[in-house]
């Protein structure tokens, strides 16, 4: 495995909402490589996109990092005079847990870091042709202007396999299907050269067919530029088709991480189990559909022992009393759970995760 671009220790995010604090990150603890593809998946309101905020000062404004650190390593030296640089044993970087005001990310947002947020049709400027607002990319983070922007507007136009270019960039938003207007997007994203790129459930508003042709995008785009992509999703779909690494996060924090083929076929957390066995490629004919029971935890109060621990049908006494350390199934695979503990009775997974792995490579379809 390479060295980590980014990487992110015991990080703490508390959101104030009419005086009461929300515990929204748990201490998190995640290392993103170099080159690497990775999903960030569970339920909604578990932290997958707030996390990522975190990398690029977007947090909202009653929304503040209480403790952790988040170190970007770059070689660029720019950043070696920064207050907030450092040096270890992966290189130089800046903690970006420490910024403090907006200044402080402009050279770190869209040109270090960028993301494709989740509806094209509200982040694009309805008033604004399309090749102004790629070139306002250009100008802000390349200098471009006049027939130099234009050219490289056309340009990343082509690289995101938009037909006709020279039409589309005088054209507006809602002048564009959405797939083509997710394509606009990613545009924006490559105008600024980054070296991460986020994608914000860049396919949830898409059709079937849509969705594969922009995957395929970003997959040869990652490829074309040695980009490092972190895809948020609920989708295991796009996740079985798109990425090296899966991190399953439950009520702010990870609860397993591993490469995507141990997630698939060995899981090991029992909420890593639970979604699996929500897909509904799996379903029976005839039965209804697997849902988890319960909902996530209250994060305005404390939680205590493992937080999926009222939902599981698995836990164990200690579950309720004390939070789970991670125990590793591998050298790329660990999940939160007691049930790896050497001590733990032996809990079989779900019947469906046993049909994964039969199914084999027909599991990622």
């Amino acid at each position: 495995m390479q060295k980590p671009i980014l990487s992110v220790t015991d990080l703490h995010v508390h959101f104030s909402l009419r005086g009461r604090s929300l515990h929204a990150l748990r201490g998190v603890s995640l290392d993103v490589y170099q080159g690497e593809s990775l999903a960030i998946v569970g339920e909604s309101g578990s932290g997958k996109s707030v996390l990522n905020k975190n990398f690029m000062g977007l947090l909202d404004i009653n929304g503040r990092i209480s403790e952790g650190v988040i170190k970007y390593y770059t070689e660029d030296d720019y950043f070696f005079d920064s207050p907030y640089a450092g040096e270890d044993e992966n290189g130089h970087y800046v903690d970006l847990a420490k910024f403090s005001c907006n200044n402080d990310w402009l050279d770190i947002r869209g040109s270090e870091i960028c993301m494709i947020p989740q509806d094209p049709l509200t982040s694009l400027n309805p008033l604004k042709r399309i090749g102004a607002q790629i070139g306002e990319a250009l100008y802000l983070h390349r200098g471009l202007k006049g027939k130099e922007q234009e050219a490289e507007v056309l340009r990343l136009l082509e690289d995101v396999r938009i037909d006709n270019p020279e039409k589309r960039m005088r054209q507006y938003p809602h002048e564009l299907s959405g797939g083509m207007r997710q394509r606009v997007v990613i545009a924006i994203a490559m105008a600024c050269n980054p070296k991460i790129l986020i994608c914000d459930e860049p396919t949830t508003a898409l059709d079937v067919t849509i969705q594969a042709q922009v995957l395929a995008l970003l997959h040869e785009l990652k490829s074309k530029y040695g980009l490092t992509i972190i895809f948020i999703t609920h989708d295991l779909g796009v996740v079985a088709n798109i990425a090296e690494r899966v991190a399953v996060m439950y009520a702010g924090d990870i609860v397993e991480l591993g490469l995507v083929d141990e997630i698939f076929y060995d899981p090991r957390h029992p909420y890593t189990w639970a979604l699996l066995s929500s897909l509904p490629q799996l379903g029976q004919r005839g039965s209804e559909l697997y849902a988890i029971q319960g909902t996530p935890p209250n994060l305005f109060k404390d939680i205590q022992g493992d937080a999926f621990a009222a939902r599981n049908p698995h836990a164990l006494n200690i579950d309720h009393i004390e939070q789970p350390p991670y125990f590793e199934a591998s050298p790329t695979h660990k999940a939160r759970t007691w049930l790896m503990d050497e001590r733990a009775p032996k809990v079989e997974p779900p019947e469906v995760i046993s049909k994964l792995k039969t199914l084999g490579g027909e599991g990622h379809e």
